[in-house]
C-alpha cells in the first residue's frame, strides 16, 4: 500500500510539472506559423532588432528613442512588438555580427542604420537569404543595391540633396547673400560628415551649387575637412580654418549641427561673431542648436525631421511583417529653419 501511495504521488507530481511548463511563453519561444511567437496565448508576439551605427551620435539617439517608443504605442492585447535594438559602435563588423545573430535568431524584421552605406549588398542578400524584410533608416543605400529583392526591402528618409539646397538658400536668401565683403565671391569653409555617406556627399555638393543659383554670385572654397559627425572635430577643424584664413572666410556650411556647433565655439574663441561678420549653417534642427539659432548664434539649421521618419520605418516594419510589399523608398521632407520660425519648431 506504501509503495502505492509513492507511485501516486510521483505520478501526479509529473502532472503538475508538466501542467506549468506549458503555460506560458516569452521572448525564447520560436515562431508559429502565422509569424507571431506562441505564448500559448492568443497575442502575436512579433520580434524586430534594431542596429544603429553608433549610439552616441546626437540625432540618432532622438531617433532610436522614437523608434522604441512609438513601437511601445502599437501593442495591443491581440499584438506585441519586441524590440531588440544594439549599438553597431561605428564598427561593421561589430554590426554585421548583429545582423547576423537577429536571422540566426529568426526575428521577424529588421531596422538598420548602417555603418557603412556601402555595406547594404551585403545586408540585403543576408536578408534576402533568410526572407527577412530589412528597413534600412537615415543612411541611404546606392540605388543599384536599392534594386534587390523588391517588395521587401526599402529606405525610409529624406533626401540629402534637398538639405543640402536648404543650407546654400540660408545663406543666398541673407540680404547681403553672405557676401559680406562686396566682392561677389563667397568665401567658404566646408565641414564634411563622412564622405562615403551619401547625405554628406550630397550636402556638400547642393549647398554650394544651390548658394550659386539662387544668389548668382561665385564661390571660392578655402578649405574641406571631413568632421565625422562630431561635435569635437567641428571645433577642430573651424578653429584651424580661423587661424590660417581669418576674417576672410565669410561662411561656414556643417553637414550636421552635432559639427556646427562645434564650429559655432571656435568662431566665439576667435571673437568672430556669426550674423555679423560670418555665417554658419548646420543641419538637423538639435535643441541645443535651435537655441543658437534663435540667439543669433547660427544663422540657421535644416530640420531632420526624426519623429516622422521614425514612424515611417516602424509603419514600414509591421506592414512587411504583415506580409505586404514595400515601396523602394519613402521620403520625408526637411525644413529650413531660421529666426524667424524657430520658435515653431523648439
Amino acid at each position: 500500500m506504501k509503495k502505492l501511495f509513492a507511485f501516486l504521488a510521483s505520478a501526479l507530481m509529473v502532472l503538475s510539472l508538466a501542467a506549468c511548463s506549458n503555460n506560458g511563453g516569452g521572448n525564447n519561444d520560436k515562431p508559429t506559423d502565422d509569424g507571431g511567437a506562441g505564448t500559448g496565448t492568443d497575442k502575436k508576439v512579433y520580434n524586430v532588432g534594431v542596429s544603429i551605427y553608433k549610439f552616441d551620435d546626437n540625432f540618432m539617439t532622438l531617433y532610436r528613442k522614437e523608434i522604441e517608443s512609438y513601437f511601445k504605442t502599437l501593442n495591443t492585447d491581440e499584438v506585441e512588438y519586441k524590440v531588440t535594438i544594439q549599438d553597431g559602435k561605428g564598427d561593421m563588423a561589430e554590426q554585421t555580427n548583429q545582423i547576423d545573430n537577429f536571422i540566426a535568431q529568426d526575428y521577424d524584421a529588421l531596422i538598420i542604420n548602417l555603418v557603412q552605406a556601402t555595406s547594404a549588398a551585403t545586408v540585403i542578400d543576408k536578408c534576402e537569404a533568410a526572407n527577412k524584410p530589412c528597413i534600412f533608416i537615415n543612411r541611404e543605400p546606392s540605388e543599384e543595391d536599392m534594386k534587390k529583392d523588391p517588395g521587401m526591402i526599402t529606405y525610409v528618409g529624406a533626401d540629402a540633396r534637398q538639405s543640402g539646397k536648404f543650407q546654400g538658400e540660408l545663406i543666398a536668401d541673407l540680404p547681403n547673400k553672405g557676401d559680406l565683403n562686396g566682392d561677389g565671391v563667397l568665401q567658404y569653409v566646408m565641414v564634411v560628415g563622412d564622405p562615403e555617406n551619401v547625405d554628406a556627399k550630397y550636402r556638400t555638393e547642393f549647398s554650394i551649387s544651390q548658394y550659386q543659383e539662387v544668389s548668382g554670385l561665385k564661390v571660392e572654397k578655402l578649405d574641406e575637412q571631413r568632421g565625422d559627425w562630431d561635435q569635437a572635430k567641428g571645433q577642430e577643424i573651424v578653429a584651424n580654418a580661423l587661424t590660417q584664413y581669418g576674417d576672410k572666410i565669410e561662411a561656414v556650411f556643417c553637414n550636421n549641427d552635432a559639427m556646427a556647433l562645434g564650429a559655432a565655439q571656435a568662431i566665439t574663441a576667435a571673437g568672430r561673431k556669426v550674423g555679423e561678420d560670418i555665417y554658419l549653417v548646420g543641419v538637423d534642427a538639435l535643441a541645443e542648436a535651435m537655441d543658437l539659432v534663435s540667439t543669433g548664434g547660427m544663422t540657421g539649421t535644416v530640420l531632420n525631421d526624426h519623429i516622422n521618419q521614425s514612424h515611417k520605418a516602424v509603419d514600414c516594419t509591421v506592414q512587411a511583417i504583415n506580409g505586404e510589399k514595400l515601396d523602394a523608398y519613402y521620403w520625408i521632407d526637411y525644413i529650413k529653419v531660421t529666426p524667424e520660425n524657430v520658435a515653431q519648431y523648439k
